[in-house]
């Protein structure tokens, strides 16, 4: 079936397939950085653990070790992929030069500058991330220690990031995300609960203290349920993550990891919920298995849901980007096959008669509506991803995997 095909049997059911691959062609998702390298960054040594609660598992050969590589691997994604990109980037990815070294609290802007000379020859907005983990100055806890020097550290380096967030803004053009997220927690159950979330969220207020432009800088407060050695408490839960946005909606917005909750909570039915009553969210997209595992994004059901509720709700409203991380196959794949998915969900949910299927469920008639709903999931959706890829000078379904297998063997392999 060629695509003018495809496109009339859309037709046929009051969608505008054009319009569709437009629409998505306009849609910015982050792409983050931290799938090359396994979370390790540039500024600590490398062969040391994850903390936090973060762990990548497997050992596949072709980690990135280097800012040069992991821009080399990045640069391979971007030309794999269709869709309007920002790279997100972690505060443990400054790059340093002629044998200087800052630690985190001390981190300036000129510390990403490559990175602002890297997104601007590839037309990148950038969103950034503190890095409140792997760290010495982690005793485990981070914003909500009891200790006041350990605290002050790590409210110095949020401010930092705040300043450096600013600066990828007004340099690349672009608003900049910047979330605010700590492993802070107890891996048993703790003597006290409410301490450290007082403490969390007067760090919180301390680190947004630092002068910005709101329009410019989005900072996100996200939540988790637990990780790796904090299993039984974490101080940023989602109801404070949640409550401390809504107490401060002219500073800060929410962001939701869709691997951040219970197993049987969904993310897709939490996005109108918070658009009810936020003007805008950020989103993190993974794909948990049992937990925050952050597996590579497939094109599944919640995926497809999710993009769904982006859609219906106004996409605008929502700032997307990719959280995984894969050390057991390809990283490049890994990165290439979870855009390419999110991308295909996305259009997906453009390719939905989203009114009809609205005024269906407003005069009751839920018959129809299953029909409908039904119907669409044998729609030639392929043939018109293969054309916003043209559209996108990006390569087809089945056409993409052999650079990467060939980009294994000429320079991953020869990592070591």
């Amino acid at each position: 079936m060629s695509y003018n095909e495809a496109k009339a049997k859309y037709a046929a059911l009051g969608v505008d397939a054009d319009r569709a691959i437009k629409a998505l062609s306009a849609i910015p998702v982050s792409l983050h950085c931290w799938q090359g390298d396994d979370v390790r960054g540039f500024d600590t040594d490398p062969s040391k653990p994850l903390t936090g609660g973060i762990q990548t598992t497997g050992n596949y050969p072709g980690r990135a070790r280097t800012p040069e590589e992991l821009m080399a691997d990045l640069d391979v994604v971007l030309k794999l992929c269709p869709g309007q990109k920002k790279l997100n980037l972690h505060a443990s990815y400054a790059i340093f030069e002629d044998g200087e070294w800052a630690d985190r609290d001390k981190l300036e802007p000129r510390h990403f500058a490559k990175w602002v000379e890297f997104c601007k020859a590839r037309g990148l907005g950038a969103d950034f991330n503190p890095t409140f983990f792997s760290h010495p100055k982690c005793d485990p806890l981070t914003l909500s220690s009891p200790n006041e020097e350990t605290r002050r550290f790590w409210i110095e380096h949020g401010k930092a990031c705040i300043r450096i967030s600013s600066y990828l803004a007004k340099e690349l053009g672009q608003p900049c995300v910047m979330n605010i997220w700590t492993g802070d927690g107890f891996k048993d159950i703790p003597g006290d609960r409410m301490g450290p979330r007082i403490r969390y969220r007067e760090s919180i207020d301390e680190i947004l203290s630092e002068p910005y432009d709101f329009k410019l800088v989005k900072p996100c407060i996200e939540s988790k349920v637990f990780g790796i050695g904090v299993e039984a408490y974490t101080a940023g839960s989602a109801e404070f993550a949640l409550s401390y946005a809504a107490f401060n909606k002219d500073k800060c917005i929410p962001l939701m990891d869709n691997g951040h909750y219970h197993p049987t909570e969904v993310v897709s039915d939490k996005i109108p919920a918070l658009l009810a009553f936020f003007p805008e969210i950020a989103l993190h997209v993974t794909r948990p298995i049992r937990w925050d595992s952050d597996h590579v994004v497939l094109f599944d059901d919640e995926t497809r849901e999710i993009c769904r509720e982006i859609v219906r709700c106004g996409a605008e409203r929502v700032n997307i980007a990719l959280d995984y991380f894969d050390a057991s196959i390809n990283r490049v794949a890994a990165w290439a096959t979870g855009f390419r998915n999110l991308q295909k969900a996305l259009l997906s949910a453009l390719l939905q008669p989203a009114e009809e299927e609205k005024r269906l469920q407003e005069v009751g008639d839920f018959t129809k509506l299953m029909v409908l709903q039904e119907e669409l999931k044998t729609a030639p959706f392929g043939e018109v991803w293969d054309e916003y890829c043209r559209v996108c000078g990006a390569p087809a379904d089945g056409e993409w995997f052999g650079a990467v297998e060939k980009y294994e063997a000429d320079v991953l392999s020869k990592r070591g």
